[in-house]
């Protein structure tokens, strides 16, 4: 059962840090992704999509103060509108429950957003990077995707659906999220270039899972991605309509 277990409390330092951690049948890695956040966390948000293996329980044994959130709706972008609506710090971490995300490289991504950056963005492609868990097929969909993304929007990124980021909660509102899957990341990075942020990308290595079963379907979330990074260059060139040809801010 969901319930709110706990509110962070505000150390001495000047911002609160809280990790959005989405989940759904993770109980094998869990534990594990939980003992190994960093003292530099505040507050854990479990969103939770309806686990029946005892994620709930096993993540309440590692982590007494873990404020558990019943995900509304399905997939991985109403987790985040979840995780996103629970969080209360002034800087949000979204990583996965299954432990591929590396939680000792937290620091590196907050202190990226201290230094000026309004979203933080793990890429595994930039020096410093890497995967243990990359298919060729998941390894040319991703470029195929930022190459897209990149001349459509006139940005420089190397990684685009990669789910270990930051983001300033006051920059949430840019980057508000519509959509209910594995989109929600190329999402984000969009609208935020869209909107003018400051986007920085922090190189991070992605581990292979620890267990359970990946939710991701390389071809059947690659077209979902692909319609986003179209549909937000529609909208884009409509926004421009309206406002009689004057640029958008990138």
């Amino acid at each position: 059962m969901c319930s709110i277990v706990s509110w962070p409390t505000r150390t001495s330092r000047q911002e609160v840090v809280s990790v959005v951690i989405c989940a759904l049948n993770e109980a094998e890695s869990i534990g594990q992704v939980l003992d190994s956040l960093p003292e530099d966390v505040d507050e854990v948000i479990l969103v939770d999509g309806s686990s029946t293996d005892g994620t709930i329980e096993v993540a309440l044994g590692h982590r007494p103060d873990i404020r558990v959130v019943c995900q509304k709706g399905v997939g991985k972008g109403a987790a985040l509108t979840s995780g996103f609506a629970a969080a209360s710090g002034d800087i949000i971490i979204t990583m996965d429950g299954d432990g591929s995300a590396d939680a000792s490289e937290i620091p590196r991504f907050i202190e990226t957003l201290r230094n000026g950056a309004d979203l933080a963005k793990g890429s595994r492609f930039i020096e410093g990077g890497g995967s243990d868990d990359f298919t060729p097929v998941r390894r040319l969909g991703n470029r195929a995707l930022c190459t897209a993304t990149n001349l459509l929007y006139g940005t420089r990124y190397s990684d685009l659906c990669y789910g270990f980021n930051a983001i300033w909660s006051r920059s949430l509102g840019a980057v508000a999220i519509d959509c209910s899957g594995f989109e929600v990341e190329t999402l984000m990075n969009i609208r935020a270039a869209k909107s003018g942020l400051k986007v920085v990308e922090v190189p991070s290595f992605e581990l292979r899972r620890l267990g359970g079963k990946s939710k991701l379907s390389p071809v059947r979330d690659g077209w979902r991605i692909l319609r986003v990074i179209l549909a937000e260059r529609v909208s884009r060139t409509n926004e421009v309509a309206r406002t009689n040809g004057r640029a958008l801010p990138r």
